[in-house]
């Protein structure tokens, strides 16, 4: 018999070989009039697997806030830039695997690649840097998250990217 399945893993998807994968089901609400999906949910589908690869590499935003509020009063990730490139598009009840993966982590920020995938077909392909913001300015990573995503990266890097 096999080991029951948590529910928080199945919700926050798993890293494998330095990459985070996280599995989407396209719904009515995430499509246009045709039935294709919005371009703009794909901007969610990916902070979905931007925010659930942070909890899973030791960033869960709930207990950072908590815990560096005293540190670092006010502080909070955001998006500080993005490029996207839509190549194919994905239809309502599609399963979409959301990839994240580091490619540069930086003083106050990091470089993450993003694809949604169908199958082995790229979807849509993202550079996103977000950055590390305190009190209204960009602060250092905190230490323990910059060595978790060093971590990662370089565990990405020895295995090759998607």
């Amino acid at each position: 018999m096999s080991e029951p399945i948590r529910m928080s893993a199945a919700l926050d998807g798993e890293i494998v070989n330095g990459r985070h994968t996280l599995a989407v089901r396209v719904y009515y609400e995430d499509t246009d009039f045709s039935g294709i999906v919005y371009h703009a949910s794909y901007l969610r589908f990916m902070e979905r697997g931007r925010t659930n690869y942070l909890r899973l590499v030791g960033a869960d935003h709930r207990a950072m806030f908590e815990a560096a509020e005293a540190h670092a009063p006010g502080f909070f990730f955001v998006v500080r830039s993005m490029t996207i490139d839509w190549l194919k598009p994905a239809k309502m009840d599609d399963v979409l695997e959301i990839v994240t993966t580091p490619e540069e982590v930086r003083g106050a920020s990091l470089i993450l690649l993003q694809q949604c995938r169908r199958g082995a077909e790229l979807l849509v392909e993202a550079h996103v840097r977000v950055a590390f913001v305190s009190g209204g300015r960009a602060r250092p990573l905190p230490e323990p998250l910059r060595i978790a995503l060093t971590a990662d990266r370089d565990l990405t890097t020895r295995h090759g990217r998607a």
